[in-house]
């Protein structure tokens, strides 16, 4: 019997359970139980991919109540390509059936977090809003935005991130309103006679008339403009630079300098370089919230006690000593201390230290500060020379160099 909800929405409990999973794991999960076969595992998640970790909250909800270990690096860590960002530890039939999900919530989080910390990394001191959930399935929306925040967005548009995070939303205004009144200075002058207070008031000026022209309209006319918000930046007059210079300049001849220029519509990374000497803020939508995911694998690496690994794989565990953003790895039997995994969860019951990796708060602090100590690498050389591992992994290791 086919199952139909108002959308087409998995139930909860059918991801708990492992209804979402690939039907291979199915027919191992059968096969093993019928051999009697359900080793002791180490299973370790790498990628050949570098990103900002998060979804690691529904990874634990997912798990919890199951006899197994997990250690993870914290949400909000950035990690590098071949290196493992989570290990689970236990009988392999406890976690089988749950992989397609679990892979499925960190390697889509993970992809929206990695493309917030790069708009913010490109943006420098400018602000970077996440305005894409439009382009997401809206079961996704607190997901996106959550992964968004740790990435280091200054604030995100949806409203459900209200209700579900407890983060509080921004917006300005979308062309509609203005259509609605048939006339730009009346829709904006209603937005300030409606709107809290408390709201800044940044106006959309590129409904009807040529941007410089509605700029200068909002300002000769109305008592309060925080901010104009141009949403065409591939504009039929070409280059976006010189129009928000025009605009900047209009600005200042009216003593009005204090006026914010915010950029929407189809903002990429590359675009945040080019415009970040003229624009205030960036709403970026689309290259935050259809991030590629990141391209995480499970595999076994250890069972009963000794090293396994598929081709490809490096056997065995593994410990990650980091120092800053330097990352320097370790099989288990080395004696190293300062391992980046931190024990998460014991025999399906989440730890204190579990809690603290989860919390998106922390996990916003560590990635801004992880983006405070990418800089501080590439402008100063680090001598890798006297490493007593040979495996690596720097911020040389990403594309960040390039959106300095």
């Amino acid at each position: 019997m086919i199952v139909m909800n108002d959308f087409l929405i998995i139930d909860e409990k059918d991801i708990k359970s492992g209804v979402t999973t690939d039907k291979y794991f199915i027919w191992t999960e059968k096969i093993l139980k019928s051999k009697n076969i359900n080793p002791n595992v180490v299973a370790e998640i790498t990628t050949k991919d570098w990103g900002v970790f998060s979804g690691l909250i529904d990874v634990l909800k997912l798990l919890e109540g199951r006899e197994i270990n997990v250690y993870s690096i914290p949400e909000g860590s950035i990690f590098y390509p071949n290196e493992p960002v989570m290990i689970l530890e236990g009988k392999y039939l406890e976690f089988a059936r749950l992989e397609t999900s679990l892979l499925g919530f960190i390697c889509h989080s993970s992809g929206v977090t990695k493309a917030a910390f790069k708009a913010k990394f490109a943006a420098k001191d400018r602000k970077v809003l996440s305005f894409g959930t439009r382009r997401q399935h809206p079961a996704l929306a607190a997901m996106i935005e959550r992964a968004a925040w740790i990435g280091g967005v200054d604030g995100v548009s949806n409203y459900s991130a209200e209700k579900y995070l407890g983060i509080k939303s921004i917006g300005t205004m979308p062309h509609a309103l203005i259509i609605c009144f048939g006339n730009q200075l009346e829709a904006w002058k209603a937005f300030d006679e409606v709107v809290d207070e408390n709201v800044p008031r940044i106006l959309l000026i590129d409904t009807y008339c040529d941007e410089k022209t509605e700029t200068i309209t909002a300002i000769e006319n109305l008592d309060k403009v925080d901010g104009i918000r141009l949403d065409t930046p591939s504009s039929r007059r070409g280059d976006i630079k010189s129009i928000i210079e025009e605009i900047k300049w209009e600005l200042y001849l009216r003593d009005k300098k204090d006026v914010k220029i915010v950029l929407s519509g189809g903002v990429s990374f590359e675009d945040i370089v080019k415009l970040r000497e003229v624009v205030d803020v960036f709403g970026v939508g689309t290259a935050i919230s259809c991030a590629k995911s990141i391209d995480f694998a499970l595999d076994i690496v250890e069972k009963e006690g000794k090293a396994v690994a598929k081709r490809g794989k490096f056997g065995g565990r593994k410990y990650i000593i980091r120092d800053e953003v330097v990352d320097y790895i370790f099989p288990e039997k080395e004696e190293v201390n300062g391992n980046l995994h931190l024990k998460v969860m014991e025999n399906g019951e989440i730890t204190k230290e579990g809690m603290k990796a989860i919390n998106f708060e922390r996990a916003r602090e560590l990635s801004i500060k992880t983006m405070k100590k990418v800089r501080k690498f590439f402008e100063n050389e680090v001598d890798l020379s006297k490493s007593k591992t040979p495996f690596v992994r720097t911020p040389y290791n990403t594309d960040l160099e390039k959106y300095l």
